[in-house]
C-alpha cells in the first residue's frame, strides 16, 4: 500500500535511469508493469557489477534487484503486429507510461506520445533522456558516466585538478529517476485536478545542473572573473572541512554559526587555549587566519583515532559525522531503525535493498524483490482480456514470452 496504491504503470526501459523511476513508484504502491522483449530481456539483467557472486552465494543480480523491485515483468514482441496489439492491451487501462527508448526507437515500435495518447488520452507520458528533449543531441544516447558526470560537472567539482575518481554505479541514474518519479508524481495530480495529462521529462544531465546548481550559478554570476576555491584542506571557515584522525580515517565538521560551538570544540579537542587566541577568537578572526586556524584543527584531530574521536564528541551539540564507506553504511543502526536498508524475501534467498527515501506516515515503503524476465506475462495479459488461448498462440508465435 502506498499513495500510488491502483495506479498502474507501464514500463518500457532499459539499464538504471528510467527502471529506477519506476521501481520507485513501485515503493510508493503502484503497479509497475514491465514490458521486456521476449528474447533478452532488459540488458541489465546480463550486467553484472563487479563480476558474478561468489561460490557458494546465492546468484543475485543486485543492480536488477535495486532498479526493478516490486514490479512484474511481461515479455512481448514490439517489432510484431500481434505484440504491439498486445501492449496496447495494457496501454488502455495504464495511468503512466514510462520510457527510455530513443525517438527513432518510439518511431519504430509506434510508442511515441502520439500513438500511446491516441489509445488513451488520459496517460502521463515520461520520458528520460540524456540531454533533453531540444537541440542538436536531443535524440542522441546517453549514460549517467557521460551525460550526468563527465558533462554536468560533476567530475570537475570533485576533481580537485587531479584526475576524476570514477563515478559508482548507476550514481547519476538514481538521481535522476528520483526526479522524474517526482514529476510523475505531480503529472498525476495535474490529472486529478483539472483532467490534462502533462508529458514529463526528465534528463539525466538536467538533474547534473539541478545538482551543480551553487557551482553553475556562481560561475555564469562570475563569469570572466577568476575565482579559486581555498586550497585542498584549507577551509573559507575553519569550523566547516574535513579533517584526518590519527588512524587514517576522516570526520567532517559543519558548524554553522560556529561562534556557539567554538569553545565546547576547543575543549574536547583537548585545546581550551584557542578559545582566547586572538586569532581565533571570532568568525572573522577565524576566517582572515584560516591558514593556521585549520592547521591547528588538523593537528587536534590528528592526535587521536577515530573510535577515540566518537568518545571525545559523545554529546557534542554541533553537526559532524565520520567520513563512513559503504559497508559501513550497511550496518549503521541509524539506517537500519529508518529502514532505508531491507531484507527483501526473493526466490534466490534473501537480499537487502535500499529504499527510496520518501517515507509516508512515519513508515517505509515495503519493497518486493524483482521479477524473473517474462514472470508474470500471463497473468497481466489475462487481466488486459486475453483467454488463454489467445495467450498460447501469442508465444506460438514469439509475440510473447
Amino acid at each position: 500500500m502506498g499513495p500510488l496504491t491502483d495506479i498502474v504503470v507501464v514500463e518500457v526501459a532499459t539499464w538504471g535511469f528510467v527502471p529506477s523511476a519506476a521501481a520507485v513508484l513501485a515503493d510508493w504502491g503502484a503497479d509497475v508493469v514491465k514490458v521486456e522483449p521476449v528474447t533478452a530481456g532488459d540488458p541489465l539483467r546480463e550486467l553484472w557489477v563487479g563480476g558474478p557472486p561468489p561460490s557458494g552465494m546465492p546468484p543475485i543480480n543486485f543492480m536488477v534487484e535495486l532498479m526493478n523491485r516490486g514490479k512484474r515483468s511481461v515479455g512481448l514482441d514490439l517489432t510484431t503486429e500481434a505484440g504491439r496489439s498486445a501492449f496496447m492491451a495494457l496501454i488502455d487501462s495504464a495511468d503512466v507510461f514510462i520510457t527510455n527508448a530513443l525517438p527513432q526507437v518510439q518511431d519504430k515500435l509506434g510508442i511515441g506520445v502520439p500513438e500511446i495518447r491516441a489509445r488513451n488520452p488520459r496517460i502521463v507520458y515520461a520520458r528520460g533522456t540524456g540531454w533533453g528533449v531540444r537541440g542538436e543531441e536531443a535524440g542522441a544516447g546517453g549514460y549517467d558516466a557521460v551525460s550526468y558526470t563527465a558533462r554536468g560537472g560533476v567530475a570537475h567539482s570533485f576533481a580537485g585538478g587531479a584526475l576524476p575518481v570514477l563515478q559508482p554505479p548507476a550514481f547519476g541514474d538514481i538521481m535522476s529517476g528520483m526526479a522524474l518519479a517526482g514529476g510523475i508524481a505531480a503529472a498525476l495530480l495535474q490529472r486529478e485536478r483539472d483532467g490534462t495529462s502533462p508529458v514529463v521529462d526528465v534528463s539525466l544531465l538536467g538533474t547534473a545542473v539541478w545538482n551543480m546548481a551553487p557551482d553553475i550559478v556562481s560561475a555564469k554570476l562570475f563569469e570572466g572573473v577568476e575565482r579559486q576555491r581555498p586550497a585542498r584542506g584549507e577551509y573559507e571557515d575553519p569550523l566547516k572541512g574535513t579533517y584526518a584522525t590519527g588512524d587514517g580515517r576522516h570526520l567532517t565538521l559543519v558548524l554553522n554559526h560556529g561562534q556557539r560551538f567554538w569553545p565546547d570544540l576547543c575543549a574536547r579537542l583537548g585545546r581550551p587555549d584557542l578559545v582566547h587566541d586572538l586569532r581565533f577568537v571570532g568568525p572573522s578572526e577565524r576566517a582572515e587566519n584560516r591558514v593556521t586556524c585549520c592547521a591547528e584543527l588538523r593537528a587536534a584531530f590528528a592526535s587521536r583515532t577515530l573510535p577515540e574521536w566518537h568518545v571525545a564528541l559523545a554529546g557534542f551539540s554541533g553537526v559532524w559525522a565520520p567520513i563512513t564507506s559503504p559497508a559501513e553504511v550497511a550496518a549503521d543502526p541509524q539506517v537500519s531503525v529508518n529502514g532505508y536498508l531491507q531484507a527483501v524475501p526473493t526466490p534466490l534467498g534473501v537480499f537487502h535493498n535500499v529504499s527510496s527515501p520518501a517515507q509516508f506516515d512515519e513508515a517505509p515503503p515495503q519493497l518486493g524483490h524483482a521479477p524473473l524476465h517474462g514472470e508474470h506475462t500471463d497473468a497481466v495479459l489475462r487481466e488486459a482480456g486475453f483467454d488463454d488461448g489467445a495467450i498460447a498462440q501469442l508465444k506460438k508465435i514469439g509475440a510473447a514470452r
